[in-house]
């Protein structure tokens, strides 16, 4: 049975020397590591956002090469990260072996380097359609080579329902994965 997994921080934890930690390794959760988080005399309750801090800095069980991980740390990181960190937890511990697989394709996905624009070529006016010529000069607006308004429509349609995570605050998040 698999009870450790590996991971890649999206932006990465900066120690006190300026070093950025991004690799690391998460194990599965225990029951004590999500009991003994609430016996500490911090946490006000399951709701208390410290307690996802607390359930972390025991379930990470390495990143980058520090020597060890404490709520300091996981305090430490940036809300990117913070989140990063509670949805991995959520889907290898709670998760199915598919929504893990899912969930680190569409990291991959969002780790690749931002493509490269598209060359542009400028339009002569008398070559585009009437309703879309611009009123500012005699050039009509650039547009990539070879792509017809219904492409450009398609390709935008396309990347807002592209596979994302949506982008939320770690905040709005902590009570409810930790319990």
């Amino acid at each position: 049975m698999r009870t450790s997994y590996e991971f890649t921080l999206p932006r990465g934890y900066v120690d006190d020397h300026g070093a950025v930690h991004r690799e690391g390794t998460m194990r599965l959760a225990t029951a004590r590591d999500e009991l003994e988080p609430l016996r500490d005399s911090t946490i006000t309750g399951s709701d208390d956002p410290r307690l996802t801090v607390l359930v972390l800095a025991r379930v990470v069980e390495q990143l980058g090469s520090l020597e060890l991980v404490t709520p300091h740390e996981i305090e430490g990181l940036f809300a990117a990260d913070l989140a990063f960190l509670q949805d991995f937890y959520g889907v290898i511990n709670f998760g199915t072996e598919a929504e893990f697989d899912e969930f680190v394709a569409a990291q991959t996905v969002a780790e690749r380097p931002l493509a490269k624009s598209l060359p542009v070529e400028r339009v002569p006016e008398e070559q585009v359609p009437a309703e879309r010529r611009s009123e500012a000069g005699d050039m009509a607006p650039a547009r990539p080579p070879s792509a017809s308004n219904d492409s450009a429509d398609s390709a935008a349609s396309a990347n807002s329902a592209g596979p994302h995570r949506a982008r939320r605050s770690a905040i709005e998040e902590i009570s409810g994965e930790t319990r």
